[in-house]
């Protein structure tokens, strides 16, 4: 009988904005893996190497939705998700960062083509409530309570763990 693999996970490094308007709405990215699967997530991606969280999800929101002007609010949510990953990374460590903006279109800058490759295909603003009545998929789970909570308390003292 072999023994069970015991190493650590190989994580990438990751950073991801829960971007809310001035109506409540959150600004979510439609992800469509090779698998088939398809997720409802908030924006972000991996960090460059040297990078820092905050550099790369500002890096991110400019790529993903060509916001470059905004506020960076605190470090709300942590999350460790484990999946294979094409860049032979077993899965990431994410900080999720709140982000308040006055409603507008998001629009790639990096454009269509390449968010495609990076399986998103889709940007959208959506209520909590459509969230809640929608049939789709959306992480992180319980992501509309936690959104509630946010916009009602505040963020937190220190990150909160999303992972489950």
């Amino acid at each position: 009988m072999s023994e069970p693999d015991q190493r650590e996970p190989n994580l990438r490094e990751a950073a991801r904005a829960i971007i809310v308007d001035e109506h409540e709405r959150i600004v979510m990215v439609k992800y469509i893996f090779p698998s088939g699967e398809v997720r409802w997530g908030t924006p972000g991606g991996g960090l460059d190497p040297g990078e820092s969280h905050e550099d790369g999800v500002r890096r991110e929101i400019g790529e993903e939705l060509g916001l470059t002007e905004f506020e960076l609010g605190a470090h709300v949510w942590s999350r460790v998700h484990l999946f294979p990953m094409s860049t032979g990374h077993d899965g990431q460590r994410e900080r999720y960062f709140f982000v308040r903006v006055e409603h507008f279109t998001p629009e790639p800058a990096i454009g269509w083509e390449r968010m495609n490759a990076e399986f998103v295909h889709d940007i959208r603003w959506w209520t909590l409530d459509e969230i809640d009545a929608s049939e789709e998929g959306f992480v992180p789970p319980g992501l509309t309570d936690r959104v509630r909570q946010l916009l009602r308390d505040g963020p937190p003292t220190k990150p909160v763990d999303v992972s489950t």
